[in-house]
């Protein structure tokens, strides 16, 4: 069985449009599946609508988030609830052609554990292509995860992966998929063309955008923290040059340097500046990765699935 785990958050109606879409394509092909709607905290009748259309399906449950945690943390959650051999999470926008889950169902027959569908191309504007074409070349140059081209936020798993996933993997301050591609099995990369965008505002706002940039970074790549002792033997190494240089001048050189006297507190407020400034730079950069030491330590859930008639 499939296990569909449909991404919701002020969803209202698009919810049932979803469900009837995938059931027409999925029975024609005598796919068995459920449909799981996980609601991020919508404040509207989302989950509601969800609810009635569980109530009118057998294969359909619906489950409710304490708050929006964005959508990341839903298809964790949806993983933690579905009963599948392999699962797939998919987006309430319909800008994913359903007849690849097909293809990937094939896939997964075939042996396939984990399939990444990516787009062959962006069309989201100029900026959003830059921030996200930005994203995905940065976590591949200095992360040890590797995206696809043009990056991905879906998959196709297998019941050994979403076991893992819930039973391993800590679902705070981190994304799936970044998750999934460190856990390796040869994932399959699969590319597809993407539908045409319904007309609807995107509620992945810039705030979110950054802070899943700073989850994904700082989850998979110890470059920064390199970069900082690199940066000390090298600074090290110059302190020490210079260290030679003005005890030369001191000692044996002339006065007058490049033919203008120097005061003596000039070279010490530049160094004590620049070193300042270095400082507080990398103790930034390592508060980041103490921060999350520290919510790791609390142990708190990255989500809360609240009670409802299909979590009693």
């Amino acid at each position: 069985m499939l296990s569909i785990i449909c991404l919701s958050y002020y969803s209202g109606t698009r919810i049932s449009v979803v469900f009837q879409k995938l059931s027409a394509i999925l029975n024609e092909h005598a796919i068995p599946f459920e449909f799981i709607v996980i609601d991020d905290g919508s404040t509207d009748n989302s989950y509601e609508l969800a609810l009635k259309l569980a109530d009118e399906n057998r294969n359909v449950k619906a489950y409710q988030l304490s708050r929006n945690y964005t959508s990341h943390y839903s298809i964790f959650a949806g993983l933690s609830v579905c009963t599948g051999g392999c699962a797939m999470s998919v987006p309430d926008d319909e800008q994913q052609p359903y007849e690849i889950i097909v293809e990937m169902y094939r896939l997964w027959q075939s042996g396939q554990k984990v399939i990444i569908p990516y787009r062959l191309k962006r069309n989201d504007g100029f900026f959003n292509n830059l921030f996200a074409n930005s994203y995905y070349q940065i976590i591949n140059a200095l992360s040890d995860v590797k995206f696809p081209p043009g990056g991905a936020d879906s998959m196709f798993i297998d019941r050994e992966v979403i076991d893992i996933i819930n039973t391993r993997i800590h679902a705070i301050n981190t994304s799936l998929i970044t998750e999934i591609l460190r856990l390796g099995f040869s994932p399959y990369y699969f590319p597809f063309e993407r539908t045409k965008s319904l007309n609807t505002k995107s509620r992945w706002t810039l705030k979110k955008k950054i802070r899943l940039f700073k989850d994904t970074f700082f989850s998979c790549s110890t470059w920064p923290i390199k970069m900082i002792t690199r940066m000390g033997l090298v600074f090290a190494l110059v302190a020490f040059g210079l260290i030679v240089f003005y005890a030369y001048l001191a000692l044996f050189g002339n006065p007058q340097f490049w033919g203008e006297r120097l005061p003596g507190w000039t070279s010490t407020v530049i160094i004590l500046s620049f070193f300042s400034g270095l400082n507080l730079f990398s103790l930034g950069i390592i508060a980041e990765y103490i921060w999350r030491i520290y919510e790791e330590v609390k142990n708190r859930p990255g989500y809360i699935v609240k009670k409802g008639p299909h979590n009693p």
